[in-house]
C-alpha cells in the first residue's frame, strides 16, 4: 500500500479511488471514509462492533456443546452480519468515483473475503470456516478510532524497525549460528536413544531452549548435556536484551517527531493524513480546507 511522506504509515485506500464532488454520494463518502465527523465516527465505531460480535459468533459455534443447542440462532445471526456487510461493501463502492481501484485495493479485498466464505457456504460447506478471516478487518482500528498516539507511535515502530533491519539481521544470524553448532553438538552427545534423532531435531531443541521457551519435549539425559542446556539458557537470557536495545535506540530516536494524523482529503489531488494546522496539501500544494474537528 502507498504510504504518506511524513508518517510512512499506509494511506486509506479511499484518496486513490476518488472523492465524489457532491450531493448523496459525498455524503455517503464522508461518513463511510472520514473518521473526524461525529456521523463517520459513529459509522466506524458501529462497523468495529459488529465486527468484533460476528467474530465471536462464528467462534462460538465451533463449539460442538453451544452449535447443539444453539446452532440455528448462530446461523441466523451470520446471515444477518453477512447482509449488513453485504450492504456496507455495495455502498463502498457506490460512494467512490473509482469503484473497480477500491474492489483491487487491500481494504477492497478484505471486504470481499469477509463476505465471500458465507456466500460460498450455500455451495461449498466446507469453506464456512473462513468466515474468521473477517478479524483481518480490526485492521482498520487505526485509523477508525482515531487514536492519534498509538497511531503516531505504531508509524515510529514501523521506522524503527525499518531503521533496525541491518542489525537484526546480524543479530538473528549470530543466533542461527549458535542453535546449529549446539543442536549439532548435542545430537553427536545426546544421540538417538535420548530423543536427539537427527541434527534438525537437535536445532529445535537448540531453538526452543536458547528462546527460553523450554518445552520439554526433549531434554538432555547425559550430565555434559545438561551443562550445555544451563549454559544456553543462561545465554538466552543475554540476547533477549539485544534486539530491544536495538529497536528501543531506534524508537526513541522516531517518538522525537510527533505528530497528529487526521483525515483531511485534498480536494484537488485526494491526498490524505495533513496535520491539524496544515493550510495547504504537502503533496500537490492547493489550499486545505479549515480544519474543524468534531468534538462530539
Amino acid at each position: 500500500m502507498p504510504r504518506t511522506a511524513q508518517t510512512n504509515l499506509p494511506i486509506d485506500p479511499a484518496e486513490r479511488f476518488g472523492r465524489p464532488e457532491g450531493g448523496l454520494r459525498l455524503r455517503l463518502y464522508t461518513i463511510i471514509f472520514e473518521a473526524d465527523t461525529r456521523a463517520g465516527r459513529a459509522f466506524d465505531v458501529a462497523l468495529l462492533c459488529l465486527i468484533v460480535s460476528s467474530v465471536i459468533v462464528v467462534m462460538l459455534d465451533s463449539v460442538q456443546a453451544i452449535h447443539a443447542r444453539w446452532g440455528d440462532w448462530l446461523t441466523v445471526l451470520e446471515w444477518g452480519y453477512t447482509a449488513l456487510f453485504t450492504t456496507e461493501y455495495l455502498l463502498r463502492l457506490i460512494a467512490v468515483r473509482k469503484p473497480q481501484r477500491y474492489a483491487r485495493s487491500f481494504f477492497g479485498i478484505i471486504d470481499l473475503l469477509s463476505i465471500l466464505p458465507t456466500w460460498l457456504a450455500l455451495f461449498f460447506p466446507a469453506t464456512h470456516a473462513l468466515i474468521d478471516v473477517r478479524v483481518l478487518r480490526l485492521l482498520r482500528v487505526f485509523r477508525i478510532l482515531k487514536m492519534a498516539a498509538y497511531v503516531a507511535e505504531f508509524g515510529a515502530l514501523g521506522e524503527a524497525l525499518v531503521a533496525s533491519r541491518r542489525k537484526i539481521f546480524v543479530f538473528l544470524s549470530f543466533v542461527l549460528l549458535v542453535v546449529v553448532v549446539m543442536g549439532t553438538l548435542m545430537y553427536v552427545i545426546e544421540g538417538p536413544a535420548n530423543g536427539f534423532t537427527s541434527v534438525p531435531v537437535s536445532v529445535y531443541w537448540a531453538i526452543s531452549t536458547m528462546t527460553t521457551v523450554g518445552f520439554g519435549d526433549i531434554t538432555p539425559k547425559t550430565d555434559l548435556g545438561r551443562l550445555i542446556a544451563s549454559a544456553m539458557m543462561l545465554v538466552g537470557w543475554g540476547t533477549l536484551a539485544v534486539p530491544t536495545g536495538i529497536v528501543g535506540a531506534e524508537f526513541t530516536a522516531q517518538r522525537l517527531r510527533p505528530y497528529y494524523i487526521t483525515t483531511r482529503t485534498c480536494h484537488e489531488c485526494l491526498s490524505e493524513g495533513h496535520e491539524p494546522t496544515a493550510k495547504f496539501c504537502k503533496d500537490c500544494g492547493a489550499a486545505l480546507p479549515r480544519y474543524q474537528r468534531d468534538e462530539g
